[in-house]
């Protein structure tokens, strides 16, 4: 998220955390400047988001690799943690991530921004976070990663993505709102908060909850799969035979079965669960009565 915060002006610097009309007030302006960046600065900071999210799913990967052996829900809970790094370099960093840039909604909200104005930022930001999980793509796969633990690290990749294209729409759509609401809320707290610690112990629960549970973000999504479906066209024989894997059972982990039945529909839920059931709600219960009241 955007580094820029009209927290300061709220509230002394010695007060530990914000409250959430003052919360609410910090992540309109911060969204509202992220609207408004020039685009080249938007693109830039969205290529960094989707980087730094592959990452969190890299570490995830890692976390998973001869997890078997744990309880199914600790081992979760663990990649669930450990992908949490992925936002917590966002929000520390000032990147531009899609699935919370849904939430400038609240500034069209206010009439600080027009429509084209979110629609341009949302489309700069989603390709640049596109560019940015791919070149983690490439550096991954040319870098032999996926061989690590005898290919038992290309094995969660592969598993992981087949298991993405295989939701109905609708799966896909509803797991993709319940994803944004605990990433919009991770961020939205993240706004109340004065310090590091603060923001990273504010994005770690939710962010946890949301990965241990299954639920899908388009952005995460667009390393993962691809890495999946770059693994399964260019594996050798000997990757196969090593995991143990039927390359068979990877049919569908394809361009176009990622983007109808995964990427499409947890994009929209995406904007659903962030932009109208975290942004809009809280600007609804916060700012509309104040600008009400001012305007009376």
């Amino acid at each position: 998220m955007v580094a820029h915060s009209a927290a300061n002006s709220i509230e002394p610097h010695h007060v530990a955390m914000l409250t959430p009309p003052q919360m609410a007030q910090a992540a309109e302006d911060a969204l509202f400047a992220k609207a408004t960046y020039p685009p080249h600065k938007s693109f830039l900071l969205g290529l960094t988001a989707g980087a730094y999210i592959a990452l969190g799913f890299i570490f995830y990967i890692t976390s998973q690799v001869g997890a078997d052996a744990m309880p199914w829900g600790i081992a979760k809970v663990l990649g669930g943690f450990v992908f949490a790094t992925g936002l917590a370099l966002v929000v520390l960093t000032g990147a531009d991530l899609f699935t919370s840039s849904t939430m400038t909604l609240t500034a069209r909200a206010s009439g600080r921004i027009s429509t084209p104005q979110l629609l341009s930022n949302w489309v700069v930001v989603y390709v640049a976070n596109f560019l940015g999980a791919l070149t983690m793509v490439a550096l991954v796969f040319f870098g032999g990663s996926w061989h690590n633990a005898k290919g038992g690290w290309g094995a969660v990749v592969l598993n992981t993505a087949n298991m993405k294209v295989h939701h109905t729409w609708s799966e896909a759509f509803c797991l993709g709102i319940l994803c944004n609401l605990m990433v919009c809320l991770a961020v939205w707290a993240a706004y109340g908060g004065r310090s590091t610690t603060d923001k990273v112990m504010a994005v770690t629960m939710p962010i946890a909850l949301f990965v241990a549970s299954g639920f899908e973000h388009c952005v995460a999504n667009m390393f993962m799969v691809p890495l999946g479906i770059l693994i399964k066209d260019e594996a050798g024989a000997d990757f196969w035979t090593s995991t143990g894997l039927d390359k068979a059972k990877f049919a569908n982990v394809t361009w176009t079965n990622f983007i109808e039945h995964n990427l499409i529909p947890v994009t929209l839920g995406n904007i659903v669960g962030g932009g109208i059931m975290i942004g809009v709600l809280y600007w609804t219960i916060f700012q509309f009565p104040k600008r009400r009241a001012d305007a009376n």
